[in-house]
């Protein structure tokens, strides 16, 4: 297979080159990814400055090119500029920390998978529960197989997977969940403090929530230990309340001429 991998914790983040070692060994494996951490960006994309993609070499495990923009412009600049031909599969991650619940709104990793199935190519976007993960490379391992499953049995249009995998070794894993979203709104809020010039900053305090209403959910089932395997869809109308929408009668406001 072609793979392109990308992430948004940067050209340089651990989990993007476990992800590179495995899948060097059998696939050819191409490297775009943000040249800064691009956390929590969501499906940001850059419209006011020029991109730029800049060939490194990562530590002397391969080469790659560093973007200076989002997830999404990266996979955009892979596909229609940079690559000569379309990867079979893109594979955004190993993302340290959780992506699950609503969090997966905000993730610049999620964005990344979105944008290629919106390009019409297989994706995965890929967590691990930890933010400093002690096994990315069992988790790449098992990312192989599931890529290598998907490629064979294929998507549907508009779909990818958000996978949140627990941070423990794979032969501890109780079982792998096709889990729903949660939708648990976070407990958050701002800190308030004053710089030394006397001005009033903000910092945000977030929380992931406790409660995912749902033994099925991803959250749920990734706090159980469990791998969490979520089919996210590109089209976002909810077909039930249109259906409803239609019956509400809404009518323009009468002329005054």
């Amino acid at each position: 297979m072609n793979i392109l991998l990308t992430n948004d914790d940067g050209i340089y983040a651990p989990g993007l080159w476990a992800l590179h070692r495995r899948f060097s060994f059998a696939h050819t494996v191409t490297v775009v990814a943000p040249d800064r951490e691009r956390s929590a960006v969501g499906h940001g994309i850059t419209l006011h400055e020029p991109l730029r993609a800049t060939r490194i070499r990562v530590n002397g495990e391969g080469k790659g090119y560093a973007v200076n923009g989002t997830p999404a412009d990266c996979i955009k600049l892979s596909v229609l500029e940079i690559l000569k031909t379309r990867p079979d599969m893109v594979i955004s991650g190993i993302n340290p920390g959780a992506n699950v619940g609503i969090n997966a709104h905000y993730s610049g990793t999620v964005a990344a998978a979105r944008e290629a199935t919106l390009l019409g190519l297989a994706s995965l976007a890929v967590s691990i529960n930890c933010p400093q993960p002690a096994f990315l490379e069992e988790a790449a391992t098992f990312i192989e197989g599931l890529a290598r499953l998907v490629m064979e049995k294929g998507l549907p249009c508009g779909v990818f997977l958000n996978v949140n995998i627990p941070n423990i070794p794979i032969n501890t894993v109780r079982g792998i969940s096709i889990s729903s979203q949660g939708v648990s709104v976070s407990r958050e809020g701002f800190e308030k403090r004053v710089d030394p010039r006397n001005r009033t900053y903000y910092w945000q305090d977030l929380e992931s929530p406790a409660d995912f209403r749902g033994s099925d959910m991803d959250g749920n089932v990734l706090s159980n230990e469990s791998i969490s395997i979520t089919p996210m869809r590109c089209d976002m109308t909810d077909y039930e309340a249109m259906a409803d929408l239609k019956s509400w009668k809404i009518a323009l406001p009468e002329s005054d001429a």
